[in-house]
Protein backbone atom coordinates (compact mmCIF):
# COMPACT_ATOMS: atom_id res chain seq x y z
CA UNK A 1 0.00 0.00 0.00
CA UNK A 2 1.17 3.19 -0.88
CA UNK A 3 2.67 5.45 1.94
CA UNK A 4 0.60 8.40 2.87
CA UNK A 5 2.23 11.63 2.46
CA UNK A 6 2.68 14.16 5.37
CA UNK A 7 4.44 17.70 5.88
CA UNK A 8 5.97 18.08 9.00
CA UNK A 9 6.12 21.90 10.53
CA UNK A 10 10.18 21.73 11.85
CA UNK A 11 11.09 25.15 13.84
CA UNK A 12 14.13 23.98 14.23
CA UNK A 13 13.42 23.25 17.80
CA UNK A 14 13.74 19.24 19.51
CA UNK A 15 9.81 19.03 19.35
CA UNK A 16 9.42 18.96 15.70
CA UNK A 17 12.49 17.24 14.88
CA UNK A 18 11.33 14.37 17.33
CA UNK A 19 7.69 14.64 16.10
CA UNK A 20 9.53 14.22 12.57
CA UNK A 21 11.38 10.86 13.25
CA UNK A 22 8.70 9.59 15.00
CA UNK A 23 6.76 9.96 12.02
CA UNK A 24 9.01 8.71 9.41
CA UNK A 25 9.58 5.29 12.00
CA UNK A 26 5.58 4.88 11.38
CA UNK A 27 6.26 4.43 7.56
CA UNK A 28 4.94 7.88 6.25
CA UNK A 29 6.43 9.49 3.52
CA UNK A 30 7.74 12.46 5.49
CA UNK A 31 8.54 16.52 4.08
CA UNK A 32 9.88 18.40 6.54
CA UNK A 33 9.02 22.78 6.15
CA UNK A 34 9.78 26.06 8.21
CA UNK A 35 7.44 28.00 8.12
CA UNK A 36 8.99 31.81 7.67
CA UNK A 37 6.78 34.29 9.59
CA UNK A 38 9.42 37.53 9.74
CA UNK A 39 12.58 38.79 9.05
CA UNK A 40 15.09 40.36 11.50
CA UNK A 41 14.07 43.55 10.07
CA UNK A 42 11.08 43.35 11.41
CA UNK A 43 12.10 42.47 15.40
CA UNK A 44 15.08 45.04 15.37
CA UNK A 45 12.86 47.86 13.92
CA UNK A 46 13.74 51.22 15.31
CA UNK A 47 16.68 49.62 17.11
CA UNK A 48 19.61 51.57 17.56
CA UNK A 49 21.63 48.37 18.82
CA UNK A 50 19.60 45.10 18.29
CA UNK A 51 20.37 42.16 19.57
CA UNK A 52 23.11 39.56 18.10
CA UNK A 53 20.61 36.52 17.71
CA UNK A 54 16.58 36.23 17.54
CA UNK A 55 15.50 34.73 20.25
CA UNK A 56 12.11 33.74 19.34
CA UNK A 57 12.02 31.24 16.05
CA UNK A 58 12.43 31.91 12.15
CA UNK A 59 16.11 32.89 12.42
CA UNK A 60 18.71 31.81 10.49
CA UNK A 61 20.19 29.33 13.10
CA UNK A 62 16.39 27.54 13.04
CA UNK A 63 16.14 27.41 9.69
CA UNK A 64 20.00 25.53 10.05
CA UNK A 65 19.11 23.26 12.48
CA UNK A 66 15.49 21.67 10.99
CA UNK A 67 17.39 21.32 7.90
CA UNK A 68 20.05 19.54 9.82
CA UNK A 69 17.14 17.45 11.18
CA UNK A 70 16.30 16.83 8.17
CA UNK A 71 18.83 15.41 6.52
CA UNK A 72 20.26 13.65 9.48
CA UNK A 73 16.75 11.88 8.70
CA UNK A 74 16.86 11.80 5.40
CA UNK A 75 13.92 13.72 3.94
CA UNK A 76 13.44 16.65 2.36
CA UNK A 77 12.96 19.97 3.95
CA UNK A 78 11.54 23.62 2.18
CA UNK A 79 10.97 27.24 3.28
CA UNK A 80 7.41 28.62 3.53
CA UNK A 81 7.59 32.38 2.88
CA UNK A 82 4.32 33.12 5.45
CA UNK A 83 5.64 36.67 6.39
CA UNK A 84 3.13 38.54 4.23
CA UNK A 85 0.22 36.70 5.98
CA UNK A 86 1.98 37.13 9.45
CA UNK A 87 2.16 40.44 9.09
CA UNK A 88 -1.66 41.05 8.22
CA UNK A 89 -3.14 38.79 10.77
CA UNK A 90 -0.77 38.39 13.37
CA UNK A 91 1.35 41.50 14.11
CA UNK A 92 -1.32 44.28 13.13
CA UNK A 93 -3.79 42.09 15.26
CA UNK A 94 -1.75 41.86 18.16
CA UNK A 95 -1.36 46.06 17.59
CA UNK A 96 -4.24 46.60 17.31
CA UNK A 97 -5.17 44.73 20.48
CA UNK A 98 -2.99 46.35 22.81
CA UNK A 99 -4.47 49.87 21.62
CA UNK A 100 -7.54 48.90 22.27
CA UNK A 101 -6.77 47.93 25.97
CA UNK A 102 -6.67 43.92 25.19
CA UNK A 103 -4.17 41.51 25.99
CA UNK A 104 -3.77 39.35 22.96
CA UNK A 105 -2.02 36.16 22.87
CA UNK A 106 -0.37 35.81 19.39
CA UNK A 107 0.55 32.15 19.68
CA UNK A 108 -3.29 31.45 19.39
CA UNK A 109 -3.20 33.87 16.15
CA UNK A 110 -0.39 31.91 14.56
CA UNK A 111 -1.85 28.71 15.05
CA UNK A 112 -4.76 29.68 14.07
CA UNK A 113 -3.82 31.39 10.91
CA UNK A 114 -0.59 29.63 9.88
CA UNK A 115 0.14 26.51 10.87
CA UNK A 116 -3.85 25.37 10.70
CA UNK A 117 -4.73 27.70 7.69
CA UNK A 118 -1.48 28.54 5.50
CA UNK A 119 0.05 25.21 6.36
CA UNK A 120 -3.11 22.99 5.45
CA UNK A 121 -3.47 24.77 2.30
CA UNK A 122 0.14 24.50 1.27
CA UNK A 123 -0.31 20.99 2.12
CA UNK A 124 -2.89 20.47 0.03
CA UNK A 125 -1.65 22.61 -2.99
CA UNK A 126 1.62 20.08 -2.80
CA UNK A 127 -1.40 17.04 -2.86
CA UNK A 128 -0.38 16.41 0.63
CA UNK A 129 -2.66 14.19 3.04
CA UNK A 130 -1.66 15.54 6.59
CA UNK A 131 0.47 18.05 8.09
CA UNK A 132 2.32 17.41 11.57
CA UNK A 133 3.33 19.82 13.89
CA UNK A 134 5.54 19.22 17.25
CA UNK A 135 1.87 20.20 20.20
CA UNK A 136 2.00 18.16 23.26
CA UNK A 137 -1.78 16.96 22.52
CA UNK A 138 -3.78 14.54 20.87
CA UNK A 139 -6.59 14.32 18.08
CA UNK A 140 -9.06 11.11 18.76
CA UNK A 141 -12.67 10.51 17.09
CA UNK A 142 -15.85 9.99 19.07
CA UNK A 143 -18.31 7.66 18.10
CA UNK A 144 -20.20 9.33 15.58
CA UNK A 145 -16.69 10.18 13.12
CA UNK A 146 -16.27 14.29 15.05
CA UNK A 147 -13.03 14.46 15.96
CA UNK A 148 -12.07 15.52 19.23
CA UNK A 149 -9.01 17.17 20.98
CA UNK A 150 -7.31 16.40 24.30
CA UNK A 151 -4.60 16.95 26.48
CA UNK A 152 -1.13 15.91 25.94
CA UNK A 153 0.41 13.06 28.29
CA UNK A 154 2.34 15.42 29.81
CA UNK A 155 0.54 17.63 32.19
CA UNK A 156 3.32 20.72 32.59
CA UNK A 157 3.78 20.33 28.35
CA UNK A 158 -0.25 20.51 27.41
CA UNK A 159 -0.59 22.84 24.46
CA UNK A 160 -4.47 22.71 24.06
CA UNK A 161 -4.83 25.92 25.53
CA UNK A 162 -3.50 27.65 22.37
CA UNK A 163 -4.99 24.50 19.94
CA UNK A 164 -8.54 25.51 20.65
CA UNK A 165 -9.45 26.99 17.39
CA UNK A 166 -8.62 23.97 15.55
CA UNK A 167 -11.64 23.37 13.29
CA UNK A 168 -12.94 19.63 12.50
CA UNK A 169 -11.74 20.00 8.56
CA UNK A 170 -8.41 21.16 10.53
CA UNK A 171 -7.83 18.44 12.50
CA UNK A 172 -8.91 15.63 10.06
CA UNK A 173 -5.80 17.01 8.63
CA UNK A 174 -3.65 17.21 11.43
CA UNK A 175 -1.48 14.56 13.57
CA UNK A 176 0.53 15.30 17.06
CA UNK A 177 3.16 12.89 17.38
CA UNK A 178 4.15 13.91 20.88
CA UNK A 179 0.70 13.90 22.45
CA UNK A 180 1.14 10.38 24.11
CA UNK A 181 4.98 11.43 25.10
CA UNK A 182 6.60 13.37 28.06
CA UNK A 183 9.09 16.49 27.63
CA UNK A 184 11.75 14.73 29.01
CA UNK A 185 11.15 11.35 26.95
CA UNK A 186 11.26 13.78 24.08
CA UNK A 187 14.67 15.12 24.68
CA UNK A 188 15.87 11.56 25.73
CA UNK A 189 14.59 10.41 22.27
CA UNK A 190 16.70 13.34 20.50
CA UNK A 191 19.79 12.57 22.51
CA UNK A 192 19.67 8.94 21.79
CA UNK A 193 19.55 10.05 18.03
CA UNK A 194 22.32 12.07 17.67
CA UNK A 195 19.56 15.18 16.48
CA UNK A 196 21.44 18.50 16.31
CA UNK A 197 18.38 20.00 18.28
CA UNK A 198 18.38 17.53 21.23
CA UNK A 199 19.74 19.84 23.99
CA UNK A 200 18.26 23.14 22.03
CA UNK A 201 16.04 25.73 24.68
CA UNK A 202 12.40 25.82 24.34
CA UNK A 203 11.44 29.81 23.22
CA UNK A 204 9.93 30.88 25.56
CA UNK A 205 8.84 34.67 24.34
CA UNK A 206 6.21 35.95 21.58
CA UNK A 207 8.63 35.50 18.51
CA UNK A 208 8.35 39.07 17.07
CA UNK A 209 9.55 40.79 20.29
CA UNK A 210 11.94 38.69 21.89
CA UNK A 211 13.08 40.81 24.48
CA UNK A 212 9.33 41.01 25.84
CA UNK A 213 9.07 44.79 25.29
CA UNK A 214 5.39 44.48 23.53
CA UNK A 215 5.22 48.29 23.79
CA UNK A 216 8.44 48.80 22.66
CA UNK A 217 8.13 46.82 19.60
CA UNK A 218 4.19 48.39 18.84
CA UNK A 219 5.92 51.92 19.19
CA UNK A 220 8.49 51.17 16.98
CA UNK A 221 6.68 49.42 14.11
CA UNK A 222 3.83 51.83 13.82
CA UNK A 223 6.33 54.83 14.59
CA UNK A 224 4.12 56.13 16.56
CA UNK A 225 4.33 56.56 20.46
CA UNK A 226 1.72 55.96 22.80
CA UNK A 227 -0.24 59.04 24.52
CA UNK A 228 0.24 59.65 28.16
CA UNK A 229 -3.09 59.78 30.51
CA UNK A 230 -4.07 59.31 33.88
CA UNK A 231 -3.92 56.59 36.61
CA UNK A 232 -7.03 56.57 38.11
CA UNK A 233 -8.56 54.67 41.48
CA UNK A 234 -11.95 52.63 41.15
CA UNK A 235 -13.66 55.46 42.39
CA UNK A 236 -11.82 57.79 39.60
CA UNK A 237 -9.78 59.90 41.54
CA UNK A 238 -6.50 60.99 39.79
CA UNK A 239 -3.22 59.28 40.98
CA UNK A 240 -0.26 60.36 38.66
CA UNK A 241 0.43 59.77 35.09
CA UNK A 242 0.85 57.01 32.83
CA UNK A 243 3.12 56.05 29.44
CA UNK A 244 -0.21 54.94 27.70
CA UNK A 245 -2.19 52.29 27.92
CA UNK A 246 -0.11 49.82 25.96
CA UNK A 247 2.32 49.49 28.46
CA UNK A 248 -0.10 47.91 30.57
CA UNK A 249 -1.95 44.84 31.14
CA UNK A 250 -4.71 43.56 33.91
CA UNK A 251 -2.90 42.42 36.97
CA UNK A 252 0.30 44.18 36.50
CA UNK A 253 2.44 45.96 39.18
CA UNK A 254 5.85 46.32 38.35
CA UNK A 255 6.31 49.73 36.44
CA UNK A 256 3.51 51.79 37.92
CA UNK A 257 5.70 54.36 39.47
CA UNK A 258 2.76 54.98 42.30
CA UNK A 259 3.72 55.12 45.34
CA UNK A 260 0.78 54.57 48.37
CA UNK A 261 -0.09 52.99 51.32
CA UNK A 262 -1.57 49.79 49.76
CA UNK A 263 0.03 48.00 46.87
CA UNK A 264 -1.68 48.60 43.80
CA UNK A 265 -2.48 46.47 40.52
CA UNK A 266 -3.35 47.61 37.25
CA UNK A 267 -7.43 46.49 37.62
CA UNK A 268 -8.85 48.09 33.75
CA UNK A 269 -7.66 49.84 30.66
CA UNK A 270 -10.00 52.29 29.53
CA UNK A 271 -8.89 53.23 25.58
CA UNK A 272 -11.32 55.75 24.92
CA UNK A 273 -10.65 57.75 28.06
CA UNK A 274 -7.38 56.96 28.50
CA UNK A 275 -6.63 56.02 31.90
CA UNK A 276 -5.19 53.26 33.82
CA UNK A 277 -6.97 52.09 36.71
CA UNK A 278 -5.52 50.90 39.78
CA UNK A 279 -6.30 49.41 42.99
CA UNK A 280 -5.81 46.37 45.41
CA UNK A 281 -5.54 42.62 45.11
CA UNK A 282 -9.34 42.36 46.25
CA UNK A 283 -10.36 44.40 42.83
CA UNK A 284 -8.86 41.57 40.46
CA UNK A 285 -11.21 39.13 41.21
CA UNK A 286 -14.14 38.53 39.28
CA UNK A 287 -16.56 35.59 38.41
CA UNK A 288 -17.55 35.73 35.03
CA UNK A 289 -16.85 36.32 31.64
CA UNK A 290 -18.10 37.21 27.91
CA UNK A 291 -16.03 35.32 25.31
CA UNK A 292 -17.08 35.88 21.28
CA UNK A 293 -15.45 34.68 18.43
CA UNK A 294 -15.78 31.01 20.14
CA UNK A 295 -15.19 27.97 18.48
CA UNK A 296 -16.42 24.26 19.88
CA UNK A 297 -15.39 21.17 19.15
CA UNK A 298 -17.48 17.88 20.05
CA UNK A 299 -20.21 20.22 18.83
CA UNK A 300 -22.04 22.79 16.88
CA UNK A 301 -23.38 24.36 19.19
CA UNK A 302 -24.24 24.34 22.90
CA UNK A 303 -27.71 23.42 23.68
CA UNK A 304 -27.87 24.19 26.96
CA UNK A 305 -25.52 25.33 30.35
CA UNK A 306 -22.56 23.15 31.00
CA UNK A 307 -20.59 22.19 34.07
CA UNK A 308 -16.60 22.36 32.63
CA UNK A 309 -13.29 23.06 34.54
CA UNK A 310 -12.22 26.40 31.98
CA UNK A 311 -8.85 28.39 32.48
CA UNK A 312 -8.41 32.13 31.32
CA UNK A 313 -4.39 31.76 30.74
CA UNK A 314 -2.52 28.81 29.61
CA UNK A 315 -0.23 28.08 32.76
CA UNK A 316 -3.46 28.53 34.70
CA UNK A 317 -4.69 25.20 35.93
CA UNK A 318 -8.72 24.44 35.07
CA UNK A 319 -10.93 25.58 37.82
CA UNK A 320 -14.59 24.17 37.89
CA UNK A 321 -17.22 26.79 36.02
CA UNK A 322 -20.54 26.76 34.00
CA UNK A 323 -20.63 28.24 30.85
CA UNK A 324 -23.56 28.89 28.30
CA UNK A 325 -24.06 30.54 24.74
CA UNK A 326 -26.01 33.52 24.06
CA UNK A 327 -25.59 34.06 20.57
CA UNK A 328 -23.58 32.12 17.69
CA UNK A 329 -20.19 34.02 18.26
CA UNK A 330 -21.34 34.43 22.07
CA UNK A 331 -20.75 32.38 25.11
CA UNK A 332 -20.54 33.38 28.92
CA UNK A 333 -18.45 31.81 31.94
CA UNK A 334 -18.89 31.99 35.45
CA UNK A 335 -16.61 30.01 37.22
CA UNK A 336 -17.71 28.91 40.93
CA UNK A 337 -14.79 30.73 42.74
CA UNK A 338 -13.50 34.43 41.86
CA UNK A 339 -10.89 34.25 39.70
CA UNK A 340 -7.73 36.59 39.18
CA UNK A 341 -7.04 39.50 36.71
CA UNK A 342 -9.51 38.10 33.86
CA UNK A 343 -7.94 39.92 31.11
CA UNK A 344 -10.21 40.64 27.94
CA UNK A 345 -8.05 39.84 24.62
CA UNK A 346 -7.02 36.41 26.31
CA UNK A 347 -8.43 33.15 25.44
CA UNK A 348 -10.70 31.14 27.98
CA UNK A 349 -10.82 27.41 27.10
CA UNK A 350 -12.90 25.00 29.04
CA UNK A 351 -12.88 21.17 28.88
CA UNK A 352 -14.62 18.35 30.27
CA UNK A 353 -11.87 16.03 31.62
CA UNK A 354 -8.73 16.31 28.89
CA UNK A 355 -11.40 16.78 26.28
CA UNK A 356 -11.02 20.68 25.08
CA UNK A 357 -15.08 21.31 24.66
CA UNK A 358 -14.20 24.93 23.14
CA UNK A 359 -12.85 28.55 23.40
CA UNK A 360 -13.41 32.11 22.75
CA UNK A 361 -11.71 35.43 23.05
CA UNK A 362 -12.38 37.54 26.52
CA UNK A 363 -14.50 40.30 25.61
CA UNK A 364 -15.24 41.27 29.37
Amino acid sequence: MKSKKILIAMSGGVDSSVAAHLLKEQGYDCIGAMMKLYSDDIINIGMDDPPRANRGCCSLEDAEDARAVATALGIPFFVFNFSDSFGAQVIEGFISAYRQGRTPNPCIDCNRFMKFEKFIARAAELEVDYIATGHYAKITRDPSGRYLLSRGADAGKDQTYVLYAMTQSQLARTLFPLGGYTKEAVREMAASLGLATAAKRDSQDICFAPDGDYAGFIERYTGQASQAGDFVSPQGEVLGRHKGIIHYTIGQRKGLGLYGPMLQYVSALDPKANTVTVGGAEDLFSRSLVARDINLIPMDKLDGPLNVQAKVRYSQPAQPARVWQTAPEELHLEFEKPQRAITPGQAVVFYDGDVVMGGGTIVG
